[in-house]
Protein backbone atom coordinates (compact mmCIF):
# COMPACT_ATOMS: atom_id res chain seq x y z
CA UNK A 1 0.00 0.00 0.00
CA UNK A 2 1.08 3.62 -0.48
CA UNK A 3 2.60 5.18 2.64
CA UNK A 4 2.91 8.73 3.93
CA UNK A 5 5.60 10.32 1.75
CA UNK A 6 8.96 11.22 3.24
CA UNK A 7 11.57 13.89 2.56
CA UNK A 8 14.71 13.38 0.51
CA UNK A 9 16.87 13.87 3.62
CA UNK A 10 14.97 11.09 5.42
CA UNK A 11 15.56 8.77 2.48
CA UNK A 12 19.29 9.63 2.44
CA UNK A 13 19.57 8.95 6.19
CA UNK A 14 17.95 5.56 5.65
CA UNK A 15 20.47 4.79 2.91
CA UNK A 16 23.40 5.81 5.14
CA UNK A 17 22.08 3.74 8.05
CA UNK A 18 21.55 0.71 5.78
CA UNK A 19 17.83 0.75 6.36
CA UNK A 20 17.48 0.95 2.57
CA UNK A 21 19.31 -1.74 0.59
CA UNK A 22 19.31 -3.01 -2.97
CA UNK A 23 18.26 -6.59 -3.82
CA UNK A 24 20.15 -8.74 -6.29
CA UNK A 25 17.53 -8.19 -8.98
CA UNK A 26 18.59 -4.60 -9.48
CA UNK A 27 20.72 -3.59 -12.41
CA UNK A 28 23.80 -1.57 -11.63
CA UNK A 29 23.66 2.22 -11.53
CA UNK A 30 23.82 3.64 -15.04
CA UNK A 31 22.63 7.25 -15.02
CA UNK A 32 24.85 9.84 -16.69
CA UNK A 33 26.00 12.92 -14.78
CA UNK A 34 23.72 15.12 -16.91
CA UNK A 35 20.69 13.04 -15.96
CA UNK A 36 21.48 13.55 -12.27
CA UNK A 37 21.83 17.29 -12.87
CA UNK A 38 18.42 17.35 -14.56
CA UNK A 39 16.89 15.41 -11.66
CA UNK A 40 17.97 18.09 -9.18
CA UNK A 41 16.59 20.82 -11.45
CA UNK A 42 13.27 18.90 -11.51
CA UNK A 43 12.94 18.70 -7.74
CA UNK A 44 13.81 22.39 -7.40
CA UNK A 45 10.92 23.22 -9.74
CA UNK A 46 8.49 20.94 -7.95
CA UNK A 47 8.23 18.55 -10.88
CA UNK A 48 7.06 15.02 -9.99
CA UNK A 49 9.87 12.46 -9.97
CA UNK A 50 7.63 9.38 -9.86
CA UNK A 51 6.73 6.96 -7.13
CA UNK A 52 8.96 4.26 -5.64
CA UNK A 53 8.39 0.59 -4.87
CA UNK A 54 9.77 -0.58 -1.52
CA UNK A 55 9.67 -4.04 0.02
CA UNK A 56 10.02 -4.59 3.74
CA UNK A 57 12.32 -7.56 4.34
CA UNK A 58 11.72 -9.43 7.56
CA UNK A 59 12.74 -12.59 9.39
CA UNK A 60 14.38 -15.42 7.48
CA UNK A 61 13.85 -13.64 4.15
CA UNK A 62 16.84 -11.44 5.05
CA UNK A 63 19.23 -14.35 4.59
CA UNK A 64 17.51 -15.98 1.61
CA UNK A 65 18.81 -13.48 -0.96
CA UNK A 66 21.76 -11.18 -1.51
CA UNK A 67 21.50 -7.46 -0.77
CA UNK A 68 23.80 -4.56 -1.56
CA UNK A 69 24.65 -1.08 -0.28
CA UNK A 70 23.96 2.00 -2.36
CA UNK A 71 26.80 3.34 -4.48
CA UNK A 72 28.21 6.57 -2.98
CA UNK A 73 31.28 7.45 -5.08
CA UNK A 74 30.74 6.55 -8.72
CA UNK A 75 33.59 6.26 -11.23
CA UNK A 76 32.87 5.30 -14.84
CA UNK A 77 34.27 1.86 -15.72
CA UNK A 78 36.21 1.49 -12.47
CA UNK A 79 33.81 1.98 -9.56
CA UNK A 80 30.39 0.83 -10.68
CA UNK A 81 29.70 -2.22 -8.51
CA UNK A 82 27.61 -2.11 -5.36
CA UNK A 83 29.15 -3.59 -2.23
CA UNK A 84 27.43 -6.67 -0.84
CA UNK A 85 26.24 -6.43 2.77
CA UNK A 86 25.83 -9.27 5.26
CA UNK A 87 22.23 -8.96 6.44
CA UNK A 88 22.22 -11.83 8.93
CA UNK A 89 21.61 -10.40 12.39
CA UNK A 90 20.39 -7.08 10.99
CA UNK A 91 17.07 -5.52 11.94
CA UNK A 92 14.31 -5.54 9.33
CA UNK A 93 15.11 -3.28 6.39
CA UNK A 94 13.64 -1.98 3.14
CA UNK A 95 14.68 -3.36 -0.26
CA UNK A 96 14.31 -0.92 -3.15
CA UNK A 97 12.58 -2.69 -6.02
CA UNK A 98 11.89 0.37 -8.17
CA UNK A 99 13.66 3.71 -7.82
CA UNK A 100 17.29 2.68 -7.44
CA UNK A 101 18.55 5.02 -10.18
CA UNK A 102 16.76 8.05 -8.73
CA UNK A 103 17.70 7.33 -5.10
CA UNK A 104 21.33 6.64 -6.02
CA UNK A 105 21.42 9.89 -8.00
CA UNK A 106 20.12 11.85 -5.00
CA UNK A 107 22.59 10.07 -2.72
CA UNK A 108 25.57 10.81 -5.00
CA UNK A 109 24.49 14.43 -5.44
CA UNK A 110 24.00 15.09 -1.72
CA UNK A 111 26.68 12.88 -0.18
CA UNK A 112 28.99 11.45 -2.81
CA UNK A 113 30.90 12.05 -6.02
CA UNK A 114 30.79 11.26 -9.74
CA UNK A 115 33.90 10.74 -11.89
CA UNK A 116 33.67 10.62 -15.66
CA UNK A 117 36.35 10.48 -18.33
CA UNK A 118 38.00 13.57 -19.73
CA UNK A 119 38.24 13.53 -23.54
CA UNK A 120 41.40 13.24 -25.62
CA UNK A 121 43.46 11.50 -22.93
CA UNK A 122 44.97 8.02 -22.91
CA UNK A 123 42.81 5.55 -21.02
CA UNK A 124 43.99 4.92 -17.45
CA UNK A 125 42.44 4.55 -14.03
CA UNK A 126 43.70 7.82 -12.60
CA UNK A 127 42.52 11.10 -11.17
CA UNK A 128 44.03 12.78 -14.23
CA UNK A 129 41.71 10.96 -16.65
CA UNK A 130 38.76 10.38 -14.31
CA UNK A 131 38.81 13.36 -11.91
CA UNK A 132 36.54 13.23 -8.87
CA UNK A 133 33.61 15.64 -9.17
CA UNK A 134 31.00 16.85 -6.70
CA UNK A 135 27.63 18.38 -7.46
CA UNK A 136 27.40 22.19 -7.36
CA UNK A 137 24.59 24.68 -7.89
CA UNK A 138 24.96 28.01 -9.66
CA UNK A 139 23.68 30.62 -7.17
CA UNK A 140 24.61 33.71 -9.18
CA UNK A 141 21.99 33.59 -11.90
CA UNK A 142 19.38 31.30 -13.48
CA UNK A 143 19.80 29.59 -16.83
CA UNK A 144 17.98 31.22 -19.74
CA UNK A 145 16.86 29.93 -23.12
CA UNK A 146 18.04 26.38 -22.43
CA UNK A 147 16.78 23.88 -25.01
CA UNK A 148 16.03 21.35 -22.28
CA UNK A 149 14.10 23.95 -20.27
CA UNK A 150 16.34 23.95 -17.21
CA UNK A 151 16.38 26.98 -14.93
CA UNK A 152 18.70 25.85 -12.14
CA UNK A 153 22.24 25.03 -13.21
CA UNK A 154 23.47 21.96 -11.35
CA UNK A 155 26.88 20.74 -12.44
CA UNK A 156 29.47 18.17 -11.39
CA UNK A 157 32.75 20.05 -10.95
CA UNK A 158 36.31 19.13 -10.07
CA UNK A 159 37.98 20.94 -7.18
CA UNK A 160 39.92 23.05 -9.70
CA UNK A 161 36.81 24.03 -11.66
CA UNK A 162 35.10 25.08 -8.44
CA UNK A 163 38.11 27.07 -7.25
CA UNK A 164 38.17 29.02 -10.54
CA UNK A 165 34.82 30.63 -9.65
CA UNK A 166 33.95 29.72 -6.07
CA UNK A 167 31.50 32.61 -5.60
CA UNK A 168 29.26 31.29 -8.38
CA UNK A 169 29.00 27.74 -7.10
CA UNK A 170 27.44 26.24 -3.98
CA UNK A 171 28.42 22.67 -3.05
CA UNK A 172 25.10 20.79 -2.88
CA UNK A 173 26.26 18.39 -0.15
CA UNK A 174 26.53 21.39 2.22
CA UNK A 175 22.75 21.75 2.35
CA UNK A 176 22.41 18.26 3.83
CA UNK A 177 23.89 19.49 7.12
CA UNK A 178 21.73 22.62 7.24
CA UNK A 179 18.33 21.19 8.15
CA UNK A 180 17.92 23.49 11.17
CA UNK A 181 16.53 26.95 10.26
CA UNK A 182 18.91 28.78 12.62
CA UNK A 183 21.98 26.96 11.25
CA UNK A 184 20.83 27.59 7.70
CA UNK A 185 20.33 31.33 8.21
CA UNK A 186 23.61 31.64 10.10
CA UNK A 187 25.40 29.98 7.18
CA UNK A 188 23.83 32.42 4.72
CA UNK A 189 24.75 35.41 6.90
CA UNK A 190 28.32 34.22 7.45
CA UNK A 191 28.80 33.82 3.70
CA UNK A 192 26.92 36.98 2.66
CA UNK A 193 24.47 34.92 0.65
CA UNK A 194 21.40 37.00 1.52
CA UNK A 195 22.71 40.02 -0.37
CA UNK A 196 21.82 38.44 -3.73
CA UNK A 197 18.10 37.71 -3.98
CA UNK A 198 18.62 34.86 -6.45
CA UNK A 199 21.15 33.07 -4.22
CA UNK A 200 18.96 33.60 -1.13
CA UNK A 201 15.82 32.33 -2.85
CA UNK A 202 17.61 29.46 -4.62
CA UNK A 203 19.26 28.11 -1.47
CA UNK A 204 16.02 28.47 0.48
CA UNK A 205 14.27 26.41 -2.21
CA UNK A 206 17.03 23.79 -2.12
CA UNK A 207 16.79 23.49 1.69
CA UNK A 208 13.03 23.18 1.43
CA UNK A 209 13.00 20.41 -1.20
CA UNK A 210 15.67 18.40 0.63
CA UNK A 211 14.52 18.76 4.23
CA UNK A 212 10.85 19.83 4.29
CA UNK A 213 8.93 18.71 1.20
CA UNK A 214 7.71 15.12 1.35
CA UNK A 215 8.36 14.22 -2.27
CA UNK A 216 9.47 10.58 -1.88
CA UNK A 217 6.14 8.90 -2.55
CA UNK A 218 6.35 5.12 -2.19
CA UNK A 219 4.37 1.90 -2.27
CA UNK A 220 5.39 -0.51 0.48
CA UNK A 221 4.99 -4.25 -0.04
CA UNK A 222 5.09 -6.08 3.29
CA UNK A 223 4.33 -9.68 2.34
CA UNK A 224 7.43 -11.86 2.42
CA UNK A 225 6.68 -13.04 -1.08
CA UNK A 226 9.23 -11.69 -3.52
CA UNK A 227 7.35 -13.17 -6.50
CA UNK A 228 4.44 -10.85 -5.77
CA UNK A 229 6.69 -7.85 -5.29
CA UNK A 230 8.53 -8.55 -8.55
CA UNK A 231 5.30 -8.85 -10.50
CA UNK A 232 4.20 -5.48 -9.12
CA UNK A 233 7.57 -4.09 -10.17
CA UNK A 234 7.19 -5.43 -13.72
CA UNK A 235 3.72 -3.92 -14.06
CA UNK A 236 4.63 -0.44 -12.86
CA UNK A 237 8.12 -0.21 -14.33
CA UNK A 238 7.64 1.63 -17.60
CA UNK A 239 10.96 3.42 -17.82
CA UNK A 240 13.95 2.15 -19.76
CA UNK A 241 14.16 -1.30 -21.32
CA UNK A 242 11.18 -3.38 -20.14
CA UNK A 243 12.05 -6.21 -17.78
CA UNK A 244 10.52 -9.65 -17.75
CA UNK A 245 10.17 -11.89 -14.73
CA UNK A 246 12.97 -14.07 -16.08
CA UNK A 247 15.21 -10.96 -16.32
CA UNK A 248 14.77 -10.53 -12.59
CA UNK A 249 15.34 -14.21 -11.88
CA UNK A 250 18.51 -14.07 -13.95
CA UNK A 251 19.68 -11.12 -11.85
CA UNK A 252 19.25 -13.25 -8.74
CA UNK A 253 21.24 -16.06 -10.34
CA UNK A 254 23.95 -13.60 -11.34
CA UNK A 255 24.25 -12.31 -7.79
CA UNK A 256 24.36 -15.75 -6.21
CA UNK A 257 27.05 -17.31 -8.41
CA UNK A 258 30.45 -17.06 -6.76
CA UNK A 259 33.05 -18.09 -9.33
CA UNK A 260 31.38 -17.52 -12.69
CA UNK A 261 29.45 -14.68 -14.29
CA UNK A 262 26.01 -16.28 -14.73
CA UNK A 263 24.74 -13.64 -17.13
CA UNK A 264 27.80 -14.02 -19.38
CA UNK A 265 27.68 -17.84 -19.27
CA UNK A 266 23.97 -18.02 -20.11
CA UNK A 267 24.21 -15.46 -22.91
CA UNK A 268 27.20 -17.28 -24.40
CA UNK A 269 25.23 -20.53 -24.33
CA UNK A 270 22.28 -18.88 -26.10
CA UNK A 271 24.73 -17.63 -28.75
CA UNK A 272 26.33 -21.07 -29.10
CA UNK A 273 22.92 -22.64 -29.70
CA UNK A 274 22.18 -19.96 -32.29
CA UNK A 275 25.45 -20.84 -34.08
CA UNK A 276 24.01 -24.37 -34.46
CA UNK A 277 20.98 -22.87 -36.18
CA UNK A 278 18.48 -22.80 -33.31
CA UNK A 279 17.03 -19.84 -31.47
CA UNK A 280 16.33 -20.05 -27.73
CA UNK A 281 15.93 -17.49 -24.98
CA UNK A 282 17.54 -17.34 -21.55
CA UNK A 283 14.13 -18.44 -20.21
CA UNK A 284 14.70 -21.79 -21.90
CA UNK A 285 18.06 -22.22 -20.14
CA UNK A 286 16.54 -21.36 -16.76
CA UNK A 287 13.61 -23.71 -17.38
CA UNK A 288 15.99 -26.54 -18.29
CA UNK A 289 17.91 -26.06 -15.04
CA UNK A 290 14.67 -26.25 -13.05
CA UNK A 291 13.66 -29.43 -14.88
CA UNK A 292 17.03 -31.01 -14.10
CA UNK A 293 17.25 -30.01 -10.46
CA UNK A 294 14.09 -28.53 -8.97
CA UNK A 295 10.91 -30.23 -7.81
CA UNK A 296 8.99 -27.11 -8.84
CA UNK A 297 9.81 -26.01 -12.39
CA UNK A 298 7.76 -22.79 -12.38
CA UNK A 299 9.50 -19.42 -12.66
CA UNK A 300 9.44 -18.45 -9.00
CA UNK A 301 12.03 -16.62 -6.94
CA UNK A 302 12.15 -19.44 -4.38
CA UNK A 303 13.38 -21.76 -7.13
CA UNK A 304 16.45 -19.53 -7.55
CA UNK A 305 17.46 -19.29 -3.91
CA UNK A 306 21.07 -19.18 -2.75
CA UNK A 307 21.17 -22.97 -2.37
CA UNK A 308 19.68 -23.58 -5.81
CA UNK A 309 22.09 -21.08 -7.32
CA UNK A 310 25.05 -22.96 -5.80
CA UNK A 311 23.86 -26.15 -7.45
CA UNK A 312 23.24 -24.32 -10.73
CA UNK A 313 26.79 -22.94 -10.72
CA UNK A 314 28.51 -26.14 -9.59
CA UNK A 315 26.75 -28.16 -12.31
CA UNK A 316 26.89 -25.46 -14.96
CA UNK A 317 29.42 -27.11 -17.32
CA UNK A 318 27.46 -30.38 -17.37
CA UNK A 319 24.14 -28.60 -17.82
CA UNK A 320 25.58 -26.48 -20.62
CA UNK A 321 27.09 -29.52 -22.37
CA UNK A 322 23.86 -31.52 -22.07
CA UNK A 323 21.93 -28.67 -23.69
CA UNK A 324 24.45 -28.28 -26.51
CA UNK A 325 24.55 -32.04 -27.10
CA UNK A 326 20.77 -32.16 -27.43
CA UNK A 327 20.86 -29.49 -30.13
CA UNK A 328 23.70 -31.32 -31.89
CA UNK A 329 21.51 -34.42 -31.77
CA UNK A 330 18.37 -32.88 -33.28
CA UNK A 331 20.48 -31.28 -35.97
CA UNK A 332 21.53 -34.79 -37.03
CA UNK A 333 17.81 -35.64 -37.14
CA UNK A 334 17.44 -33.00 -39.87
CA UNK A 335 15.63 -30.40 -37.78
CA UNK A 336 16.16 -26.69 -38.15
CA UNK A 337 14.85 -23.77 -36.11
CA UNK A 338 11.56 -23.69 -38.01
CA UNK A 339 10.80 -27.41 -38.07
CA UNK A 340 11.67 -27.92 -34.39
CA UNK A 341 8.22 -26.69 -33.45
CA UNK A 342 8.66 -26.95 -29.67
CA UNK A 343 12.00 -26.42 -27.95
CA UNK A 344 10.39 -27.68 -24.72
CA UNK A 345 10.26 -31.15 -26.30
CA UNK A 346 14.06 -31.24 -26.04
CA UNK A 347 14.12 -30.75 -22.27
CA UNK A 348 13.37 -34.43 -21.43
CA UNK A 349 16.13 -35.43 -23.88
CA UNK A 350 18.48 -33.04 -22.09
CA UNK A 351 17.47 -34.57 -18.77
CA UNK A 352 18.40 -38.01 -20.05
CA UNK A 353 21.72 -36.89 -21.55
CA UNK A 354 22.62 -34.95 -18.39
CA UNK A 355 21.84 -37.68 -15.84
CA UNK A 356 23.28 -40.39 -18.08
CA UNK A 357 26.55 -38.41 -18.29
CA UNK A 358 26.74 -38.83 -22.05
CA UNK A 359 27.23 -35.23 -23.17
CA UNK A 360 30.30 -35.80 -25.31
CA UNK A 361 29.70 -36.95 -28.91
CA UNK A 362 26.43 -38.64 -28.01
CA UNK A 363 25.07 -37.62 -31.40
CA UNK A 364 27.79 -39.54 -33.27
CA UNK A 365 28.85 -42.56 -31.18
CA UNK A 366 27.88 -45.89 -32.78
CA UNK A 367 26.97 -47.46 -29.43
CA UNK A 368 24.01 -45.09 -29.10
CA UNK A 369 22.70 -45.49 -32.65
CA UNK A 370 19.55 -47.47 -31.80
CA UNK A 371 18.81 -45.24 -28.83
CA UNK A 372 19.09 -42.13 -31.02
CA UNK A 373 16.62 -43.63 -33.51
CA UNK A 374 14.17 -44.22 -30.67
CA UNK A 375 14.55 -40.64 -29.44
CA UNK A 376 14.15 -39.30 -32.98
CA UNK A 377 10.95 -41.22 -33.53
CA UNK A 378 9.55 -40.09 -30.16
CA UNK A 379 10.41 -36.46 -30.87
CA UNK A 380 8.67 -36.42 -34.25
CA UNK A 381 5.56 -38.01 -32.75
CA UNK A 382 5.22 -35.66 -29.76
CA UNK A 383 5.76 -32.66 -32.02
CA UNK A 384 3.04 -33.79 -34.41
CA UNK A 385 0.66 -34.51 -31.55
CA UNK A 386 1.33 -31.00 -30.17
CA UNK A 387 2.06 -32.47 -26.75
CA UNK A 388 3.87 -29.33 -25.56
CA UNK A 389 1.23 -26.65 -25.75
CA UNK A 390 -0.19 -24.17 -23.27
CA UNK A 391 0.34 -26.58 -20.34
CA UNK A 392 4.01 -27.25 -21.06
CA UNK A 393 5.04 -27.12 -17.37
CA UNK A 394 2.47 -29.73 -16.40
CA UNK A 395 3.51 -31.99 -19.28
CA UNK A 396 7.18 -31.67 -18.36
CA UNK A 397 6.48 -32.61 -14.74
CA UNK A 398 4.49 -35.64 -15.90
CA UNK A 399 7.29 -36.71 -18.25
CA UNK A 400 9.92 -36.37 -15.54
CA UNK A 401 8.12 -39.04 -13.51
CA UNK A 402 9.19 -41.54 -16.17
CA UNK A 403 12.79 -40.87 -15.12
CA UNK A 404 12.43 -40.47 -11.34
CA UNK A 405 9.80 -40.54 -8.63
CA UNK A 406 11.80 -38.27 -6.35
CA UNK A 407 13.66 -35.30 -7.81
CA UNK A 408 15.00 -34.42 -4.34
CA UNK A 409 17.02 -37.60 -3.93
CA UNK A 410 20.71 -37.79 -4.75
CA UNK A 411 21.71 -37.41 -8.38
CA UNK A 412 20.08 -40.16 -10.38
CA UNK A 413 22.36 -43.12 -11.05
CA UNK A 414 23.41 -43.08 -14.69
CA UNK A 415 23.35 -46.87 -15.01
CA UNK A 416 19.63 -47.19 -14.32
CA UNK A 417 18.19 -44.23 -16.21
CA UNK A 418 16.69 -45.02 -19.63
CA UNK A 419 14.86 -43.12 -22.35
CA UNK A 420 11.78 -45.27 -22.88
CA UNK A 421 9.16 -43.60 -25.14
CA UNK A 422 6.40 -45.97 -23.99
CA UNK A 423 7.01 -45.19 -20.31
CA UNK A 424 7.28 -41.47 -21.06
CA UNK A 425 4.03 -41.38 -23.04
CA UNK A 426 2.26 -43.45 -20.37
CA UNK A 427 2.98 -40.68 -17.85
CA UNK A 428 1.48 -37.95 -20.02
CA UNK A 429 -2.03 -37.24 -18.76
CA UNK A 430 -3.46 -36.23 -22.10
CA UNK A 431 -5.45 -37.94 -24.77
CA UNK A 432 -2.78 -38.80 -27.33
CA UNK A 433 -4.98 -41.06 -29.41
CA UNK A 434 -5.03 -40.53 -33.16
CA UNK A 435 -8.34 -40.34 -35.02
CA UNK A 436 -9.25 -40.07 -38.66
CA UNK A 437 -9.75 -36.30 -38.45
CA UNK A 438 -6.29 -35.80 -36.96
CA UNK A 439 -4.68 -37.87 -39.74
CA UNK A 440 -6.74 -36.01 -42.35
CA UNK A 441 -5.42 -32.68 -41.09
CA UNK A 442 -1.83 -33.94 -41.14
CA UNK A 443 -2.18 -35.06 -44.75
CA UNK A 444 -3.37 -31.59 -45.76
CA UNK A 445 -0.19 -29.98 -44.38
CA UNK A 446 1.42 -27.80 -47.07
CA UNK A 447 5.02 -28.14 -48.23
CA UNK A 448 6.14 -24.88 -46.59
CA UNK A 449 4.43 -25.46 -43.24
CA UNK A 450 6.62 -26.25 -40.23
CA UNK A 451 5.06 -29.65 -39.47
CA UNK A 452 5.62 -31.02 -42.98
CA UNK A 453 9.19 -32.04 -42.10
CA UNK A 454 8.22 -34.27 -39.16
CA UNK A 455 5.42 -35.91 -41.12
CA UNK A 456 7.66 -36.76 -44.05
CA UNK A 457 10.61 -37.71 -41.83
CA UNK A 458 8.38 -40.30 -40.14
CA UNK A 459 7.18 -41.59 -43.49
CA UNK A 460 10.70 -41.71 -44.93
CA UNK A 461 12.93 -42.59 -41.95
CA UNK A 462 15.91 -44.05 -43.82
CA UNK A 463 17.35 -40.98 -45.52
CA UNK A 464 20.63 -39.25 -44.61
CA UNK A 465 19.20 -36.63 -42.25
CA UNK A 466 22.49 -36.43 -40.38
CA UNK A 467 24.27 -34.78 -43.30
CA UNK A 468 21.21 -32.83 -44.41
CA UNK A 469 21.22 -34.93 -47.58
CA UNK A 470 17.49 -34.88 -48.22
CA UNK A 471 14.96 -32.86 -50.18
CA UNK A 472 11.23 -32.39 -49.81
CA UNK A 473 9.59 -32.54 -53.21
CA UNK A 474 6.32 -32.91 -55.10
CA UNK A 475 5.59 -36.29 -56.69
CA UNK A 476 3.61 -34.73 -59.51
CA UNK A 477 5.79 -31.64 -60.08
CA UNK A 478 4.55 -28.26 -58.88
CA UNK A 479 5.28 -26.87 -62.34
CA UNK A 480 2.74 -29.31 -63.85
CA UNK A 481 -0.22 -28.17 -61.75
CA UNK A 482 -1.64 -26.03 -64.55
CA UNK A 483 -1.64 -29.11 -66.78
CA UNK A 484 -4.29 -30.73 -64.58
CA UNK A 485 -7.74 -31.01 -66.11
CA UNK A 486 -10.19 -28.34 -65.07
CA UNK A 487 -12.27 -31.03 -63.40
CA UNK A 488 -9.34 -32.23 -61.27
CA UNK A 489 -8.41 -28.65 -60.37
CA UNK A 490 -11.96 -27.98 -59.25
CA UNK A 491 -12.23 -31.21 -57.25
CA UNK A 492 -8.79 -31.16 -55.64
CA UNK A 493 -7.18 -27.76 -56.16
CA UNK A 494 -3.73 -26.47 -55.20
CA UNK A 495 -4.13 -27.15 -51.43
CA UNK A 496 -4.35 -30.89 -52.21
CA UNK A 497 -1.70 -30.82 -54.94
CA UNK A 498 0.71 -28.96 -52.61
CA UNK A 499 0.00 -31.10 -49.54
CA UNK A 500 1.61 -34.20 -47.99
CA UNK A 501 -0.66 -36.23 -50.28
CA UNK A 502 1.52 -35.20 -53.22
CA UNK A 503 4.86 -34.86 -51.38
CA UNK A 504 7.77 -37.15 -50.70
CA UNK A 505 11.18 -36.98 -49.04
CA UNK A 506 14.03 -37.93 -51.34
CA UNK A 507 17.76 -38.38 -51.19
CA UNK A 508 19.21 -35.09 -52.46
CA UNK A 509 20.94 -36.71 -55.46
CA UNK A 510 17.83 -38.69 -56.32
CA UNK A 511 15.74 -35.55 -56.19
CA UNK A 512 18.13 -33.70 -58.51
CA UNK A 513 17.75 -36.52 -61.02
CA UNK A 514 13.98 -36.21 -60.79
CA UNK A 515 13.94 -32.43 -61.22
CA UNK A 516 10.56 -31.51 -62.77
CA UNK A 517 10.08 -34.83 -64.56
CA UNK A 518 6.61 -36.29 -64.93
CA UNK A 519 6.02 -38.76 -62.13
CA UNK A 520 5.34 -41.69 -64.46
CA UNK A 521 8.48 -40.99 -66.53
CA UNK A 522 10.67 -40.63 -63.43
CA UNK A 523 9.45 -43.92 -61.92
CA UNK A 524 10.01 -45.74 -65.19
CA UNK A 525 13.55 -44.37 -65.47
CA UNK A 526 14.38 -45.29 -61.86
CA UNK A 527 13.09 -48.86 -62.21
CA UNK A 528 14.57 -49.90 -65.55
CA UNK A 529 17.00 -52.21 -63.83
CA UNK A 530 15.30 -52.73 -60.49
CA UNK A 531 12.17 -54.05 -58.83
CA UNK A 532 9.43 -51.52 -59.58
CA UNK A 533 7.09 -52.85 -56.90
CA UNK A 534 9.73 -52.46 -54.21
CA UNK A 535 10.63 -48.98 -55.48
CA UNK A 536 6.98 -47.90 -55.23
CA UNK A 537 6.65 -49.36 -51.73
CA UNK A 538 9.85 -47.66 -50.54
CA UNK A 539 8.72 -44.32 -51.93
CA UNK A 540 5.11 -44.70 -50.73
CA UNK A 541 3.76 -44.38 -54.25
CA UNK A 542 0.57 -46.29 -55.12
CA UNK A 543 0.80 -48.93 -57.85
CA UNK A 544 -1.58 -47.21 -60.26
CA UNK A 545 -1.36 -45.37 -63.56
CA UNK A 546 0.94 -42.43 -62.60
CA UNK A 547 0.12 -40.18 -65.55
CA UNK A 548 -1.13 -36.72 -64.54
CA UNK A 549 -4.47 -37.35 -66.25
CA UNK A 550 -5.06 -40.12 -63.67
CA UNK A 551 -4.54 -37.73 -60.74
CA UNK A 552 -7.83 -38.61 -59.03
CA UNK A 553 -7.02 -42.32 -58.68
CA UNK A 554 -3.42 -41.53 -57.70
CA UNK A 555 -4.39 -39.11 -54.93
CA UNK A 556 -7.19 -41.38 -53.66
CA UNK A 557 -4.94 -44.42 -53.38
CA UNK A 558 -2.03 -42.49 -51.94
CA UNK A 559 -4.28 -41.02 -49.28
CA UNK A 560 -5.29 -44.54 -48.20
CA UNK A 561 -1.64 -45.60 -48.15
CA UNK A 562 -0.52 -42.62 -46.02
CA UNK A 563 -3.50 -42.83 -43.66
CA UNK A 564 -2.67 -46.43 -42.89
CA UNK A 565 1.04 -45.69 -42.46
CA UNK A 566 0.55 -42.68 -40.17
CA UNK A 567 -1.99 -44.47 -37.99
CA UNK A 568 0.49 -47.27 -37.52
CA UNK A 569 3.32 -44.86 -36.67
CA UNK A 570 1.38 -42.50 -34.39
CA UNK A 571 -0.64 -44.92 -32.29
Amino acid sequence: MFQIPITISEAIKNIENHKYLLPAIQREFEWSHTKIEWLFDSIMRNYPIGSFLFWRVEGSTKSDYKFYKFLLDYKEKYKTHNEEINTSGMNDFIAILDGQQRLTSLYIGLRGSYAYRLPRLWEENSERVYPTRHLYLNIENPLTDEEDGRIYEFKFLTATEYANNSKKWFKVSTIYGLSDDFDFNKYLDDNNLKENEFSYRTLSTLKNVIHSKQIINFFLETEQNLDKALNIFIRINSGGEPLSFSDLLMSIAVANWKEKDARKEIHELVDAIWSKGFSVSKDFILKTFLFLHSKDIKFKVTNFSINNAKEFESEWENIRDAILTAFDLVKTFGFNNSTLTSKNALIPIMYYIYHKNIFHNYHTKIEFKEERESIKFWLHVVLLKRVFGAQADSILIQIRKSFTDDIDKEKIKSDIITFNPEVINANIKRDLSVGDEFIENLLLTQINEQYSFSILALLYPNLDYKNNNFHMDHLHPAAKYNDLSDKDKQEFGWPIYNSILNLQMLDANENMSKNDSDLALWVNNQTKNSDKKKFLEDHLIPDVNLELNNFKEFITERKKMLQSKLKELLQ
